[in-house]
Formats: C-alpha cells, sequence, structure tokens
C-alpha cells in the first residue's frame, strides 16, 4: 500500500511560566484571542486594560519571534492553541482578630502559546468579523439611496 505523507502545519510555540496572575484572569484574555490571526490578536490586547493582556502580548510577541526564526511567515500566522494552566502556589498567612489566621493564597500561571501557518495571509488593516459589517451597512446606504430616489420620481411626477 502507499503511504500517504500528511503536510503537517507548520507551527512556532513560547511557553510563559510563572506568571504572578491567577490563571482564571489570564484565561478571560486568552479566550479573546484564540484562533485569531496574530495581526488582530495584538490589536486586541493592547486595547484590553487588564495586567494578564500585558503578560499574554509578552508571551505572543515571543512566540512570533521564534516562528520569524523558524522561517515562518509573519502575515499568515493565527493563534492555535493558546492556555493558561495553574502553576505553583505561594501560601501566605493573614493574622486576624483573637489569635486566628487566614490563608491567603497567591496563585501563579503557565502560559503555552502555539502560532500556525494560516491558508492565507491576512492583511493587517482589517479586524477579524469587520468586513461583513462593512458589506452590511454599504449595502444598507446602497438601498436607502434607492429608496430616496424612487421617492424624489415620485414627487416629481406628482407636482407635474
Amino acid at each position: 500500500m502507499a503511504e500517504q505523507v500528511l503536510d503537517k502545519p507548520r507551527e512556532a510555540r513560547a511557553i510563559v511560566r510563572y506568571l504572578r496572575v491567577s490563571p482564571r484572569k489570564v484565561r478571560l484574555v486568552t479566550k479573546a484571542i484564540a484562533r485569531r490571526p496574530v495581526s488582530a490578536a495584538l490589536s486586541i490586547l493592547t486595547a484590553l486594560p487588564k495586567k494578564a493582556a500585558r503578560l499574554v502580548e509578552k508571551g505572543l510577541r515571543s512566540a512570533m519571534a521564534n516562528a520569524k526564526v523558524k522561517g515562518l511567515e509573519e502575515a499568515r500566522l493565527v493563534v492555535s492553541t493558546i492556555k493558561a494552566d495553574g502553576g505553583p502556589v505561594m501560601k501566605r498567612f493573614m493574622s486576624r482578630s483573637m489569635g486566628r489566621a487566614d490563608q491567603i493564597i497567591k496563585r501563579t500561571t503557565h502560559l503555552s502559546i502555539v502560532l500556525q501557518e494560516g491558508k492565507k495571509a491576512f492583511g493587517t488593516s482589517v479586524a477579524p468579523g469587520t468586513e461583513e459589517k462593512a458589506e452590511k451597512g454599504k449595502a444598507k446606504k446602497v438601498k436607502k439611496a434607492a429608496a430616496s430616489e424612487k421617492t424624489k420620481q415620485r414627487a416629481a411626477a406628482g407636482t407635474s
């Protein structure tokens, strides 16, 4: 039997360990950029006002640098996998009244990012999802212009 050679997609990865943010907070940010082109992911991360966004952006830029070293085309890169796993926790105690103590758990995160080369190049000027909105907006404007033109013709026909 002839064996088929499967074309494995080329990928680059970056792992950032011991981030001093809880994994739950980092996952809020990672959900926003999963399965998006790298250019769109960077623009989303710069717009988010969160500490985790700065840390994820740093990891994403590291993965992009690794992709560049491997010879992957930057315009075709897509965030294929991004995970925020729990790292070790630091346990601290805070004194309370009547001689008691409460435990404080300071969580850390291990962030892993995998970038793959997509089938097509993504433009940096258009954000994902805005093309459809622009097309819908153009269609509405065309319909509105046609409707106003018809009313003008009717008004002109009625006055003469």
